[in-house]
């Protein structure tokens, strides 16, 4: 199976530049992970950003949220064994009184030059 052409490659850095993942490295870094961390741009846009009218419940900004998704992973995986790949259960506010239970997916391996990253993602979204 050595004798194959690649006929196209789509890398990560490509991906962030489109736009298709969104780096939140930085933020990720601020709640104690360690790796290079992304989201798909349909988690972000979809449940990260706050819908309009959530100010007067405290959801004014993608970064609360964003850290608030982080401690709910972080609380995860300290409750596992070792692994690469965790699905689990978030609650996002999307209207004054009302949670939306998402499925969310992270994914833990290699990124274009073998260094560990992490992938957050909604089903579907790979």
């Amino acid at each position: 199976m050595d004798d194959f052409n690649l006929i196209y490659s789509y890398s990560r850095d490509q991906a962030i530049e489109d736009g298709v993942l969104i780096d939140v490295t930085t933020q990720a870094k601020e709640a104690g992970f360690k790796f290079h961390t992304v989201v798909t741009d349909n988690l972000f846009h979809s449940y990260i950003t706050p819908p309009a009218g959530l100010e007067g419940e405290g959801q004014s900004s993608s970064s609360g949220r964003l850290h608030d998704l982080f401690m709910v992973l972080r609380t995860a995986i300290l409750g596992k064994s070792a692994t690469d790949y965790l699905e689990l259960d978030v609650l996002f506010l999307m209207v004054p009184g009302r949670h939306e239970r998402v499925r969310i997916i992270a994914v833990v391996g290699p990124g274009d030059h073998g260094e560990p990253v992490m992938t957050i993602m909604l089903p579907g979204d790979d």
